[in-house]
């Protein structure tokens, strides 16, 4: 029996698999490959193979005699043997199944069992345990909520305010904190120059923008300034949170993981979405020309990067109501495990 695995990412990657950020690595999945061929036939020989590219060793292994394929793939097979034909092997037997219907699919979900929708269903579950961290506070829980631009991020920490959460904005901390007698207002002008600032005296935040994106080292002059002034009045924010007894504080920031304030935190919250339908987002949102969209997201953290540190991953792609569905469905977990917490 022959098998073959998709080796993800290699030299194909998937670019249109649903939720291709909650794949797993190909070890764990040759892993499971193989364990569960053992367990249906312990007898079974076997040979796993991963994919280089569309064809693997099915055009290659004169010794194959057979190739199974479904209705969507039986195109592929008919290629497999035009190409087995370009190299003077013989035509493999095309064995087509019909694919097992998946009777508990959701509405947003394909009919056939389907490993996008398995990985659909991890979105809003624990998908990995915290660690705790004693330097925390037992109440309120916090949530460090990140995404990129176009993620829907904003969306989901105003839903799970309604929810009951207590709302930290550090991005809106972020703007305010270089005011006029803001805290951090002097600073920024003598590492800048006074001509980032406007006729009124406030700071010009395209014209810094300038001055920092695409130089790093401007950049990171700039994050050194702001950052810790941030993170102590998150600290102030989540006590005052817990004077109010609300048990969950969401820390809603984009740079989250950037500027390491994953310590603050019981858990991380990643908000992903496609990179295609981020970039029409900020297109329609901020009226920004298609490159610019594109250069935008690139320069921030891949969602696959972000997956790695999180607990929870929500994807907004989907209409607003199931946004809520499956958000309640994360809040309700969410609350299973703080009362577990307070249990024990």
């Amino acid at each position: 029996m022959g098998c073959a695995l998709l080796h993800f990412p290699l030299i194909f990657p998937s670019t249109d698999k649903l939720l291709k950020e909650l794949i797993l690595p190909f070890e764990q999945r040759l892993d499971q490959l193989a364990e569960f061929l053992v367990d249906v036939k312990p007898t079974l020989k076997f040979d796993i193979a991963p994919l280089y590219d569309p064809f693997g060793p099915s055009i290659t292994d004169a010794n194959l005699k057979c190739i199974v394929v479904s209705e969507e793939t039986f195109k592929g097979g008919l290629s497999v043997n035009r190409r087995r034909a370009e190299n003077n092997l013989s035509e493999l037997a095309l064995h087509k199944i019909n694919l097992a219907v998946d009777p508990q699919h959701a509405r947003n979900e394909e009919e056939k069992i389907s490993s996008s929708s398995l990985r659909y269903r991890l979105l809003g579950t624990l998908l990995c345990a915290p660690q705790k961290n004693p330097s925390l506070p037992s109440s309120p829980y916090i949530i460090g909520l990140t995404g990129g631009s176009g993620s829907g991020k904003s969306s989901v920490a105003q839903y799970l305010f309604r929810l009951g959460a207590f709302h930290l904005d550090m991005d809106r901390f972020g703007h305010n904190i270089y005011t006029p007698g803001g805290p951090v207002y002097r600073q920024v002008i003598e590492a800048f120059g006074p001509d980032i600032l406007n006729e009124d005296g406030t700071i010009n935040r395209k014209l810094l923008g300038a001055k920092v994106f695409g130089d790093q080292e401007q950049m990171n002059q700039l994050n050194n300034i702001m950052w810790p002034v941030m993170a102590q009045m998150a600290k102030e924010k989540i006590e005052e949170a817990a004077k109010q007894g609300k048990a969950v504080c969401v820390l809603d920031a984009a740079m989250l993981l950037e500027a390491g304030w994953t310590k603050m935190v019981h858990e991380v919250w990643t908000v992903i979405i496609p990179e295609n339908e981020a970039i029409r987002r900020i297109i329609e949102r901020d009226g920004l020309s298609s490159e610019a969209a594109k250069l935008r997201i690139e320069s921030q953290m891949p969602n696959s990067q972000r997956v790695k540190h999180s607990h929870v991953v929500l994807c907004t792609m989907w209409e607003p109501e199931i946004t809520h569905e499956m958000v309640d469905k994360a809040w309700a977990l969410l609350q299973k495990r703080i009362k577990s917490e307070i249990d024990t």
